[in-house]
């Protein structure tokens, strides 16, 4: 049922924290539904007919409702302002949940990495099943552009990261499911207690949970949650799990008898065949197993599925080299999969950390790199590490020249990373692109790093410039 703040938009004074994707998208709705809007930002100054201030300039007198923008956090001082003000704060995943049609059902998903490939997989087999569904939310369709579009789908598979759980109230799940939990984002959440803590908070939305019990993380933190729990892991699966038993995938949850085991797939037919994309494919078909998608139906998806691009993208095969893209490895969680699936690698790494710590990624890493090749404003944090855990790993630092500015056409940076790695790979190498960091020092995002790569990659390597 929808909150009372939602039930009666028109005429109400509504300041939109943010005029990024979300907060636009928020502010066109809003605005349709007669609502007054105003924006708030910092840095964009103007957004088709609406107007645009500045922090400073907000008084909640004026105001009857905040819409928070996800990357905002509580300490933003227009939120500090509204608390104070007993102005109320909504959001745009519960505003989205307020106006959707009649009997659509959402599934929901978080983790800190492989969150889009997943949901993205589980709406393929949702989809494969005769059902109408499609990705959104964190995945790069916000959920309220869905609500708003002429499509009608009967299911949403919600992609959520921790700044929309932290302010979400109101939406509920059908499942939903919690791939992993590692280190991201303490910057914004004070504390990786914080952090865990929004991800799981899913669960109090969610009917069934399926769950990585080859997380500890998630298996500590979920022994008390109530609800129907379905744990899915590499091992083979007790009664009641999904898992992996010799080259299958099976399903001893959502069967008649949780004695007999029903095929999923043949793991072979998961690719890229390493161990986190398997978890993934076994998360997607516990999401797609509890709306009835059969298990033929299920399997038909997983083998005609393409992951998204900057995510363990083989960019190319040359020499006995393959050059691989994984710029979407934005945390040291993320990179430690990538550089595990490969034997010897060079390491191209570096960006901003966001308060990650890199111990534990050297730690776990530090048998498969040969070279690491490091960029961007925090480079020190993981060269420091290497230096003291693994210091028979050859550093090499980069510097951005001159000519190359974030967002420019030249590819300098880029260029001169390839020709480094070029010059020190060797037949039996993977040459890695798994920065364990963010890319805005350097970069526009993780997107623009990751095809910046692929061209120097073909230009350098491929056509020998």
């Amino acid at each position: 049922m929808a909150h009372a703040l939602y039930t009666q938009l028109d005429g109400k004074r509504i300041l939109v924290a943010g005029a990024g994707v979300t907060g636009a998208a928020c502010a066109r709705a809003l605005a349709k539904r007669g609502s007054v809007v105003t924006i708030v930002d910092e840095k964009v100054t103007e957004l088709d007919v609406f107007t645009i201030i500045t922090p400073e300039r907000v008084k909640f007198s004026n105001f009857d409702l905040l819409l928070v923008s996800p990357g905002w956090r509580e300490d933003h001082p227009v939120v500090v302002a509204a608390r104070t003000a007993r102005i109320a704060l909504i959001n745009e995943v519960d505003l989205a949940w307020s106006l959707k049609a009649p009997g659509q059902k959402w599934l929901a998903l978080t983790g800190t990495n492989g969150k889009t490939t997943t949901v993205e997989l589980a709406a393929a087999m949702l989809r494969s099943g005769g059902l109408t569904a499609i990705a959104c939310g964190n995945v790069g369709t916000t959920v309220i552009e869905v609500i708003e579009s002429t499509e009608k789908y009967d299911y949403l598979v919600l992609e959520l990261s921790s700044f929309q759980l932290h302010w979400l109230e109101d939406a509920e799940f059908v499942s939903s499911a919690v791939l992993n939990i590692a280190q991201d984002h303490l910057d914004w959440h004070g504390s990786f207690d914080a952090y865990a803590k929004a991800k799981l908070s899913i669960l109090d939305k969610s009917a069934t949970a399926i769950l990585n019990s080859d997380d500890g993380e998630i298996v500590l933190r979920t022994t008390h949650w109530q609800g129907r729990k379905v744990f899915f892991s590499l091992d083979t699966p007790s009664p009641g799990e999904i898992g992996v038993v010799e080259e299958l995938l099976v399903d001893r949850a959502f069967v008649a008898d949780p004695q007999e085991a029903a095929m999923i797939c043949e793991l072979i037919e998961v690719t890229p065949t390493v161990p986190h994309n398997v978890s993934n494919a076994l998360a997607a078909a516990g999401l797609a197993r509890t709306v009835g998608v059969s298990h033929e139906d299920i399997r038909i998806a997983i083998t005609e599925f393409a992951p998204g691009r900057h995510r363990i993208e083989t960019v190319l095969e040359r020499d006995g080299i393959t050059w691989i893209n994984d710029s979407k490895a934005t945390n040291p969680h993320a990179a430690s999969a990538a550089i595990m699936s490969a034997l010897s690698v060079i390491w191209i790494a570096g960006g901003l950390a966001k308060g990650a710590e890199m111990g534990e990624l050297v730690e776990r890493i530090k048998s498969r790199v040969r070279v690491a090749i490091l960029i961007g404003e925090d480079r020190e944090l993981i060269a420091k590490e290497l230096t003291e855990h693994a210091p028979q790993i050859e550093i090499i630092r980069v510097d951005a020249p001159a000519a190359y500015s974030k967002g420019g056409e030249s590819n300098a940076l880029m260029e001169s990373v390839i020709r480094t790695a070029h010059e020190h790979a060797k037949s039996g190498d993977t040459v890695l692109l798994a920065p364990a960091c963010a890319s805005m020092d350097q970069f526009i995002s993780y997107g623009d790093r990751g095809d910046r790569f692929k061209l120097a990659v073909e230009k350098v390597v491929r056509d020998g410039k």
